[in-house]
């Protein structure tokens, strides 16, 4: 029985775990070997004081590179039991992965696996072709299997009030100067290894866009691709609003995101009505769920888009000396 992880099973686990989405593409996780354990933890250095000002968005990115990292262990035939938040004294560390007894991966977690490398945030329109009954089906199914929920808005008069929601709180957003310097801050025009490229960012906004953007391109859309009226909102949410709870959601939104791309569906997130504490109020009200609104996600099909870089897989890794 496999009892202690090694420096190479960390890295070639952390090659995907780093494939996590997180917001602006900030990437404030680091991996550390530590007594045969790997241990997840978030990098106060790259969390955005002015979007992120409680941490809420490091937490759910490592929990979404938490899951990448424990799939990646698990199709080695290495898989991990997971503790979360072990040490009281260190908070930045979010997780630690300790082997469990090896075994073959299942199919289920070798498809899941697949989709690391062809998920990413597709911030373009899609298509109007609705999303089928059973893959709506697997999504809430992906995001039960990590104890959360995910409330799915069909229909116009579902999605126009939430829409009412996400404008109001971009709206809030947009007229703090220091979050739009921040957020301007992480948008690439040369090539670089975190931050979203312009290719990557999506189209400008337009007055009749049926949901916000958070405006990373700036890119004038090509004629006649305007956005699909009536996206698939889905809402994910965690039991409660602890540190623990939103690495949970983050794990949560990373099977659900891989999830998508499995079933051939593309996802963009709109965290900016979780990001305000009204809106997000608003939200679970209008829900009726009990639990904690973590993330919304736009979820159809569309047009390939472009992933957005990731730093060096060594950049993140804390080894012990040799």
């Amino acid at each position: 029985m496999e009892t202690r992880y090694t420096a190479a099973q960390l890295r070639a686990a952390a090659a995907d775990a780093v494939r996590a989405p997180s917001l602006h593409n900030s990437q404030p996780w680091r991996f550390r070997l530590r007594d045969g354990g790997i241990e997840v933890l978030a990098d106060p250095a790259r969390r955005l004081p002015a979007t992120d000002p409680s941490g809420w968005g490091v937490r759910i990115a490592c929990g979404a590179a938490l899951f990448n990292l424990r799939l990646a262990l698990a199709v080695a035939g290495i898989p991990a039991s997971v503790r979360l938040r072990p040490y009281p004294a260190e908070p930045d560390v979010l997780a630690r992965l300790h082997p469990e007894t090896p075994r073959r991966p299942t199919p289920a977690e070798q498809a899941l696996y697949a989709a690391i490398p062809r998920r990413f945030s597709n911030r373009a329109p899609f298509w109007p072709d609705p999303v089928p009954a059973d893959a709506r089906w697997r999504l809430g199914e992906a995001a039960r299997a990590e104890q959360c929920w995910l409330e799915l808005l069909i229909g116009v008069s579902a999605v126009a009030a939430f829409a009412e929601i996400a404008r109001g709180a971009h709206r809030v957003l947009e007229r703090d100067p220091g979050y739009r310097a921040e957020r301007d801050e992480w948008v690439r025009v040369t090539p670089a290894p975190d931050g979203v490229p312009v290719a990557s960012g999506g189209p400008r906004g337009e007055p009749h866009d049926p949901l916000p953007s958070r405006g990373f391109g700036g890119r004038d859309r090509a004629p006649g691709r305007d956005f699909e009226p009536e996206p698939l909102v889905a809402v994910l949410g965690s039991v409660g609003n602890t540190a623990i709870d939103q690495v949970i959601a983050g794990q949560a939104l990373q099977r659900v995101l891989l999830a998508a791309t499995d079933a051939g569906l593309s996802a963009s997130l709109l965290s900016q009505p979780i990001e305000v504490h009204t809106a997000r109020e608003q939200l679970r009200l209008s829900l009726g769920r009990f639990g904690t609104p973590q993330m919304v996600l736009r979820i159809g099909y569309g047009q390939p888009g472009w992933p957005t870089p990731r730093r060096p897989v060594d950049e993140v890794l804390d080894l012990p000396a040799p």
